[in-house]
């Protein structure tokens, strides 16, 4: 009987492990493509400007996020990163991409996102084109957040998660540090 609880305990682990792991993002040292996307606050908005190669000597986050899977936690993902980086990364700008496939919509709603959460280094993006983002970028869409970090048009490290709060904002501050 014991045995039947372990095999058991066993294969309710391995859903669990897979579920915590996904793959999402370019890998390291892959030459970003820049793309398209719409400006949709801060200095820029209301333009359509072409992202994805940022200053050679700066790094630049890209946070790809699913609207069908926004939520608070990664609403208060965003902010809590946003804050940090202005504490020690001040020279780090972020963009925010939202995809989705109703991008009229996501023009209306992320300035009123800006509006709430007050961000100071993050620029709110849509991306026009397919819901899965760029095909170059690798982007999963089972991912509800993927953070590219990079440095000119490399990146650096990618991080997926299916699941985030304010407590991975470190994961992306340690591979900034790392570099």
């Amino acid at each position: 009987m014991k045995h039947m609880f372990l095999i058991a305990g066993w294969w309710l682990a391995v859903p669990l492990a897979a579920w915590a792991q996904i793959e999402s993002g370019p890998a390291a040292g892959t030459k970003l493509e820049p793309f398209k996307a719409a400006i949709l606050t801060g200095e820029k908005a209301g333009e359509e400007q072409e992202i994805g190669q940022g200053t050679k000597d700066q790094f630049t986050l890209y946070l790809w996020v699913n609207k069908d899977t926004w939520d608070r936690p990664i609403a208060r993902f965003v902010r809590e990163l946003d804050v940090e980086l202005q504490k020690d990364h001040k020279q780090v700008q972020v963009y925010f991409i939202w995809l989705t496939d109703q991008v009229d919509q996501g023009k209306e709603y992320l300035p009123r996102v800006q509006e709430s959460l007050k961000l100071k280094q993050t620029t709110f993006t849509v991306f026009p084109g397919e819901k899965q983002g760029p095909l170059d970028w690798s982007i999963n869409a089972d991912a509800h957040l993927t953070v590219v970090i990079a440095k000119g048009d490399q990146a650096k490290h990618s991080l997926a998660f299916r699941s985030t709060n304010e407590t991975d904002v470190k994961k992306v501050l340690d591979k900034l540090k790392l570099d």
